[in-house]
């Protein structure tokens, strides 16, 4: 018998004196005795195999199928994270755990690691306080690890390391114990570096980890055993007998690990250890995702975690089951307590629903709840709302939009197989996009032509599939296509927007906005949305980037990298009419003059307006018209430009391959950017545009012998050349039907 299975016996007697859920239902009202975390790594670092092996631990699932890939990961909910052996989706998990004879429930989100399902990652920092980042000790940080790190550090996460897969230094590459450490201080000083850089000031040296203090782990999650400094010194464990567990039989090597270095107790240990409960991290994390009124009563009980306090659930993720269709919306309760049959306000969707059940998280399943306080990931029935939408008891200040780390720029049309399945594919299509918010859809009711922009190929590719397998409907799809952004390259003369009836003009002026303020707003640091009342933190932030007291209180709206001023003096008439003017100006900025593409880095100015006295003639469908054709005739003597998307890959392989690799950059009109060599590996930096990577996997395949990989660092949109605009604009127009009439101003 296992040392393993022992343990389990032991959990199974404590369970019958106390059944889970009467401990869960105990445990969740302790918010001091609470984590809340995430596990994130580049793909193939070893994540599910580490919250498998956690899980077994906890008596959730058998230690014998527990991270091994061929059986099939606990947290893989869909057949085809099987069939490709990498993670989607990410699943909550929950168990309890003792440290120093108090028990803590740990609430875990597993996530994906590869880039095209980044949006999961997002969503799930939204939810939790802290994460563990793992780093295969072979490979050490990689591009994913940085985006993760930047996903978790842009929600205030704070991060433990696990360098996982040290059995690869043992068995594969012959380190000896004095290689091993050294090639620990590598990994964590790089792993420090990229906090230096990337945390906000506050954070920098603060969150930064440490051997000494036990918030750096070391060991294989599929071998079930890990380590930290501390832990060495409590079981009295060296270097040198780490080497030695590989020298053991299967039998003894199990016996040893649960003994002197199983994995669940050094993992949760630095957890409890580091990691913030629910009540201290909100303390930092609500100014930063909420930008209501710290002073409000709704502030105030977000900012002290209170289960006594007004009501304040963020969704992080909408399941559907699939055989009875209902919708489960999963997130975390920041303030109040959610209870069964509580009427509720949805605030982006601006309506009331009513909650029906509540559930917690056993292991991989939920268990249904009478009620949950504050502090809690969980999941609620009977709503149907969307990612990122904000539940309370009546309408205020919704949480901060869940701003993914890269764009969707794949897009594939979509129509059924059957025209008469045109309806349920619609359907299906709007459940997908529930599911999924990184998959942006648009439906077209008229021409029956549905777009579905994605992350990558692979993205579209497992979403298609899953309408056909899981939805039931047989679709057809067009070849990927490229999204493209619009721009203007200078300033514009003042240009005049009039009303359908004459009565009302508009005045505007556009520029390309700055490049400091864009980089704001990309970075997260400026916040988009509506700016209503006057935001002293955000004229702070502008002025610092270089502009005027005046320019910065003039901002009345941050939409999709563009920014909206009103510069007007004593118009009576416009409070009345704002509101609609900037509902135009968003109108514009989502499809652009020269083909309906996105806008990008604009600056709108209403720089004056002669508005009629009567409300009647400024109504909606006449003020949309005049900003649109104002903004729109601004942009056409603006120099308008198109902006394709750019991606920055390192690309990896054999030094032999080096040549091949460059060659084929070149030919994708990419251009390297840096080119190093370690040991027999030649690593490429390559900026490449997304137009020409469609079957780039394949193409690197080809060129290295299968033994060539890149991963994504970075993606950005630059101006396409000017010898392929006009082409591009007329592939567009003639693939979206567009008329002349349609287009310019």
């Amino acid at each position: 018998m296992t040392y393993t299975s022992y343990t389990h016996r032991t959990i199974c007697k404590m369970a019958v004196e106390e059944s889970r859920v009467e401990r869960m239902k105990r445990m969740s009202k302790r918010q001091e005795q609470i984590r809340n975390i995430a596990t994130s790594a580049h793909i193939h670092h070893g994540k599910t195999a580490f919250t498998d092996n956690l899980l077994a631990a906890a008596g959730f699932m058998s230690e014998a199928a527990a991270g091994e890939l061929e059986k099939g990961m606990a947290t893989w909910q869909h057949s085809d994270e099987q069939e490709r052996l990498l993670t989607v989706d990410s699943a909550n998990v929950s168990m309890v755990h003792e440290f120093h004879g108090e028990e803590f429930l740990i609430n875990l989100i597993d996530t994906p690691g590869h880039i095209d399902f980044g949006g999961n990652v997002t969503r799930a920092m939204r939810a939790v306080d802290g994460t563990v980042v793992l780093v295969c000790a072979s490979e050490g940080i990689m591009p994913q690890t940085e985006t993760v790190l930047k996903q978790a550090l842009r929600e205030r996460v704070k991060p433990v390391l696990f360098i996982n897969k040290v059995d690869r230094l043992i068995k594969e590459m012959q380190y000896t114990p004095e290689q091993m450490q050294k090639r620990f201080v590598e990994i964590i000083t790089e792993f420090n570096k990229l906090v230096e850089q990337i945390a906000e000031t506050d954070f920098k040296q603060k969150w930064k980890v440490n051997i000494q203090d036990g918030s750096v782990a070391f060991g294989s999650a599929r071998d079930n055993w890990a380590l930290s400094l501390p832990f060495m010194q409590k079981k009295n464990v060296n270097f040198k007998d780490v080497l030695r567990i590989y020298e053991l039989e299967k039998e003894e090597r199990e016996k040893f690990v649960w003994e002197k270095c199983p994995l669940h107790e050094v993992i949760l240990d630095m957890v409890i250890k580091h990691l913030p409960n629910p009540k201290e991290s909100q303390a930092y994390r609500i100014p930063k995702i909420w930008r209501g009124d710290l002073e409000s009563p709704l502030g105030k009980s977000l900012l002290t975690c209170d289960p006594n306090g007004k009501l304040a659930f963020c969704i992080t993720r909408i399941l559907i089951e699939p055989k009875s269709g209902r919708e489960v919306s999963a997130g975390r309760l920041y303030s109040g307590t959610v209870h069964d049959g509580l009427p509720v306000y949805l605030n982006n969707a601006k309506q009331f629903q009513k909650v029906s059940t509540v559930f917690m998280y056993q292991g991989i399943k939920t268990e249904i709840m009478e009620s949950v306080p504050a502090g809690n990931i969980l999941a609620i029935a009977g709503i149907s709302g969307t990612a990122g939408e904000t539940i309370t008891l009546e309408p205020d200040q919704p949480f901060e939009e869940l701003k993914h780390i890269f764009e969707p720029v794949i897009t594939k049309a979509i129509q059924p197989d059957k025209p008469q399945d045109l309806s349920k594919l619609v359907e299906v299509l709007k459940k997908v996009a529930k599911e999924d918010p990184s998959i942006k859809m648009e439906i077209n009711l008229e021409t029956g032509e549905n777009l579905m922009h994605g992350m990558g190929e692979l993205h579209l590719e497992i979403v298609e599939n899953r309408i056909v397998t899981e939805k039931g409907v047989k679709i057809k799809t067009s070849p990927p296509i490229v999204t493209y952004r619009e721009t203007i390259a200078k300033k514009s003369p003042e240009c005049e927007g009039k009303t359908p009836n004459k009565h009302n003009k508009l005045f505007f002026v556009v520029e390309p906005l700055e490049p400091q303020i864009r980089e704001l707003i990309i970075s997260g640091e400026v916040s988009e949305g509506r700016i209503k009342k006057k935001d002293l933190v955000l004229r702070d932030k502008l002025v610092a980037a270089g502009w005027d007291n005046d320019t910065a209180l003039s901002v009345k709206d941050i939409y999709h990298g563009c920014v909206f001023m009103e510069k007007t003096r004593g118009i009576v008439q416009l409070p009345e009419c704002i509101e609609l003017i900037i509902e135009g100006f968003e109108q514009v900025m989502d499809g652009g003059p020269l083909a309906r593409e996105p806008c990008v880095g604009i600056k709108v100015t209403l720089v004056d307006a002669k508005l009629h006295e009567d409300a009647i003639h400024r109504g909606p469908a006449q003020i949309y018209p005049a900003v649109r054709e104002g903004i729109k005739l601004c942009m056409m003597n603006a120099n308008p430009v198109m902006f394709e998307p750019m991606q920055t890959h390192l690309i990896e392989a054999p030094i032999e391959f080096t040549g091949d690799i460059t060659k084929l950059v070149m030919n994708k009109r990419g251009q390297v950017l840096e080119l190093t060599q370690e040991g027999t590996l030649s690593f490429v930096k390559a900026k490449l545009p997304v137009a020409e990577m469609l079957g780039w996997s394949s193409d690197l395949r080809s060129a290295t012998g299968g033994r060539g990989n890149s991963s994504l660092m970075d993606q950005c949109f630059e101006r396409l050349p000017v010898e392929l605009q006009n082409r591009v604009i007329q592939q567009i127009v003639q693939r979206k039907g567009l008329t002349a009439g349609m287009l310019g101003a």
